[in-house]
């Protein structure tokens, strides 16, 4: 289970694209399955399911034609393992595009995506338009394909989705990956989230912090930051100290994340 992070215009459709041999790379290359992506495409493709964000079905499609047509590209009936995946999401195979709802629509793209049980899935956005149940039940189904074997490369801009769902994260920025490693990693080298409430504010003014303390909430009563150096030398700090309460605890995805980009416009600025 493989997260791929980045906002909007960060490069994670066109590195999609290429992988998939859509686009072909102007320098570098890619490579899956021991295969270059570029000249063995039709290989590769055998054994991958995708998802596209900007899913487009032509309008006189049904499940049933849709899953049809695509077996024949394949090769194999698709007609049983679709309309069980079609009951598992609750879609209705007999409706036409044209008459779908976005996330009917999305169930069906969900569906010819993962009806040949696919090598490697990616994804790209696949929750967008599903209703709450349908994405936990997408989410379930993912990590059975996991657990069996598969790979999934999970694009998506829900933090909270990819940290429930993926063992290792990358995150791309502005062309450029700038991590690639397990969420437990990242947490680790991010050091701890702190939150300091004095139980004294007038006491707690005349207090400097250490500095190994990086603050981003600096009051009378509440010091907000990271932590970075060892837990044992902020509680030495503290001892003697009027501190009502204390939250020491590793930064969420969404924290991380929203570093790596804080720290790249402070750069740039």
């Amino acid at each position: 289970m493989f997260g791929f992070l980045g906002p909007n215009g960060a490069g994670k459709t066109t590195v999609i694209r290429v992988m998939l041999g859509f686009l072909r790379p102007s320098s570098g290359s890619a490579w899956l399955f021991g295969k270059d992506s570029w000249h063995d495409t039709k290989a590769i493709k055998q054994e991958i399911g995708y998802l596209p964000g900007d899913l487009r079905l032509p309008a006189w499609f049904t499940g049933n034609s849709a899953l049809s047509i695509f077996g024949q590209v394949r090769g194999r009936d698709l007609l049983r393992p679709g309309r069980e995946l079609a009951e598992k999401f609750a879609l209705d195979m007999s409706v036409r595009v044209r008459a779908m709802s976005r996330g009917m629509r999305q169930k069906l793209g969900l569906i010819l995506a993962l009806a040949h049980s696919p090598r490697l899935l990616i994804l790209d956005e696949p929750t967008s338009s599903l209703d709450p149940l349908i994405q936990q039940v997408l989410l379930a189904h993912l990590r059975e394909l996991s657990a069996a074997g598969h790979t999934v490369f999970f694009s998506s801009h829900s933090l909270s989705e990819v940290e429930q769902l993926c063992s290792r994260v990358a995150i791309v920025r502005e062309g450029k990956l700038v991590a690639d490693e397990t969420l437990a990693t990242l947490r680790t080298r991010a050091g701890h989230e702190i939150t300091i409430v004095w139980a004294d504010a007038s006491s707690a003014a005349n207090l400097r912090p250490p500095a190994f303390l990086k603050l981003s909430r600096h009051e009378p009563g509440l010091w907000q930051g990271v932590l970075e150096g060892p837990v044992a030398a902020l509680l030495d700090f503290l001892v003697g100290k009027p501190v009502q309460d204390l939250f020491i605890g590793r930064p969420d995805l969404e924290s991380l994340f929203r570093r790596f980009y804080q720290t790249s416009s402070e750069a740039g600025a």
